[in-house]
């Protein structure tokens, strides 16, 4: 009978077996992963683009490279630095050359080219 206890577990273990099957399950999850990515940047390839990042910081560059993990090269790249106090853009900027980007701190994607400010229609008007 104590032969049968750890074939029990065993089991349990094979129940965790079925288990690493869902991980074969995984693997088509992979090949989800392979599909391209949301965005199509081959078409802002060499041309110059803003990125905002999460914790709100911004810079533009010229993009070179990207990867379907949406990890950008730039070259030429510019940071535009935020007043500490109420974290709206100044007028500062800074040069930063070649950079890097993580992808999963990206948070919009935009061309430099076109794009300008608004004001925010939702702050109540003073008057």
């Amino acid at each position: 009978m104590s032969e049968k206890k750890p074939a029990a577990s065993g089991n349990s273990t094979s129940g965790g077996g079925g288990g690493s099957g869902g991980g074969g399950g995984g693997g088509d999850n992979k090949e989800k992963r392979r599909k391209e990515s949301i965005l199509d940047l081959s078409k802002y390839l060499e041309k110059t683009i803003r990125v905002k990042f999460a914790g709100g910081r911004e810079a533009a560059g010229v993009l070179k490279g990207y990867d379907p993990l949406l990890n950008l090269v730039l070259d030429n790249t510019i940071e535009f630095l935020r007043d500490p106090d109420d974290y709206k853009l100044a007028d500062d900027t800074r040069h930063l050359g070649l950079v890097v980007c993580r992808g999963t701190s990206v948070v919009l994607i935009c061309p430099q080219d076109g794009m300008e400010s608004i004001q925010n229609p939702f702050i109540a008007q003073e008057g």
